[in-house]
């Protein structure tokens, strides 16, 4: 019996179908960089702690350095370059610009997903419950204080589509 036998299996991805032959182990977060060339999604400390890799599955915030692609299998994934409506920036997106919610842009992406995630679950009414749901993702160039006036613009304005 040999270990290396890829699967293959459905990937649904901003909207488009994309069937993958991987190997079992392979995360998520390699499948979309690696396979699909959808590198927005960035590779930070890939053992789940800095929150670069967020993406939103079915609508809710992952880390998809820690899942595995095929435990994804027919869900709806969205990445950073499926946030915004065509040349349309998602709220998010321009709040972020308006607040300069970035340095190096790095943390961006997950930032931004794992947000948009956070304001669907209805949870942060306030500054503080938004820095305490928005903890798992680290800035290191030190813009928290724009990332979460972007965020709480967004929220106090009602429009998070």
């Amino acid at each position: 019996m040999t270990l290396t036998h890829p699967n293959t299996i459905l990937l649904k991805v901003n909207g488009i179908e994309h069937r993958l032959n991987i190997l079992p182990w392979v995360s998520l977060l390699d499948a979309l960089r690696e396979y699909l060339d959808l590198t927005g999604t960035k590779k930070g400390c890939d053992h789940g702690q800095c929150g670069a890799c967020t993406v939103l599955c079915d609508g809710k915030r992952i880390l998809s350095c820690m899942t595995l692609a095929v435990m994804k299998e027919g869900a709806q994934i969205t990445t950073i370059e499926g946030i915004a409506d065509g040349d349309s920036l998602h709220p998010l997106q321009r709040a972020f610009i308006e607040h300069d919610g970035f340095q190096c842009g790095y943390c961006t992406p997950g930032q931004i997903c794992s947000a948009i995630g956070m304001i669907k679950e209805g949870k942060a009414k306030n500054r503080t419950d938004v820095k305490e749901l928005m903890s798992g993702n680290l800035c290191r160039c030190g813009a928290n204080v724009g990332i979460i006036d972007a965020i709480m613009e967004v929220i106090e304005g009602g429009n998070h589509e």
